[in-house]
């Protein structure tokens, strides 16, 4: 009997759906703590061909969570680790272990080879820059975040509004897993349901899952959707931009101290933090990038330069981390 006869069996799956899903190219980008339950249960549905990308190794603070990896994984690649466990788990898939972290200068390969991206990282700069991506290509982005005992998932892109739409600001601050923790069984929960709604479209079913979000609010044991099919895209968004895509011409502005980061993100940049800038003298006839780790303070000091009239502005996230 066919492992799958359980799942084929369903009439809206049926040897179509199975065939279709065996033929799918699935991008998996995070193999934390949604992307384990996402890849789990991806390559358990048959998916044929599957890239899992992360830059990150596996620690032993990650395995209350993170319960596809073992103690034998700890300080491994998890995407290495990943494709061993999910080839242990199902032999006949097609597994790819990307150990890079996706940015803006390989986004555009990695989303063009997929034929439906899952974005599982813990990272604004990441989430955003796959968004742009996906919405550009017209790829299906399944989107999802968790925190504490709270998170959502979502589709977005691929002819629905994009991630963009739906959140065009980012918050003020936040806090990562290592900082305010998460609980275990949430991300498994929403990690799960991207992997449904990941499946629900690859098999084109109806309702479509794109332009649906569905939020968390575990604390309060309260669950709750809606569909933002006529979100507008916002105009002039501010792009992420990778390292690379930075010029001689462009003002770099590395918003963290030597403290924080001994090393600036580019050789060239001037350290200005983000109250500093309206004293600073910048010039209005380049592109102004500005700099740290996750992406959110360069935000809101971009936010600052366009109140101030500034046009031309990019973003470089420095490194993981939302």
């Amino acid at each position: 009997m066919s492992r799958y006869a359980r799942q084929m069996i369903l009439p809206e799956v049926g040897a179509v759906g199975q065939d279709l899903l065996a033929r799918a190219h699935v991008l998996v980008v995070g193999a934390g703590g949604l992307g384990c339950p996402v890849l789990q249960y991806l390559g358990g549905a048959g998916i044929g061909r599957i890239t899992v990308m992360d830059g990150d190794v596996v620690e032993e603070s990650n395995l209350h969570r993170q319960v596809l990896y073992t103690v034998a994984d700890i300080g491994h690649s998890k995407a290495e680790a990943a494709r061993q466990h999910l080839l242990a788990a199902n032999p006949g898939l097609q597994v790819t272990a990307r150990v890079l972290r996706l940015d803006a200068a390989n986004a555009e390969r990695m989303v063009a080879e997929a034929d439906l991206v899952l974005d599982a990282a813990d990272s604004f700069a990441v989430s955003y820059i796959l968004s742009d991506e996906c919405l550009r290509q017209g790829k299906t982005l399944i989107s999802a975040s968790a925190l504490e005992q709270s998170g959502y998932a979502g589709g977005f892109c691929g002819g629905a509004p994009s991630l963009r739409a739906v959140f065009p600001d980012l918050p003020a601050q936040a806090a990562t897993c290592a900082t305010a923790g998460v609980m275990g069984p949430v991300v498994g929960m929403i990690g799960a349901l991207q992997a449904q709604l990941a499946l629900k479209a690859l098999l084109r079913h109806q309702p479509s899952p794109l332009g649906q979000l569905f939020v968390f609010r575990l604390e309060e044991l309260q669950v709750s959707s809606f569909r933002f099919d006529g979100a507008e895209e916002p105009e002039d968004a501010l792009p992420f931009i990778a390292a690379s895509h930075i010029s001689d011409r462009d003002t770099v502005i590395e918003l963290r101290d030597a403290d924080e980061a001994p090393q600036p993100a580019m050789p060239q940049a001037r350290r200005i933090s983000r109250t500093d800038l309206p004293a600073a003298k910048l010039p209005r006839d380049t592109r102004i990038v500005l700099c740290c780790r996750s992406g959110l303070r360069a935000w809101g000091a971009a936010q600052d330069l366009r109140q101030a009239g500034f046009g031309d502005l990019a973003l470089l996230a420095a490194g993981d981390g939302r």
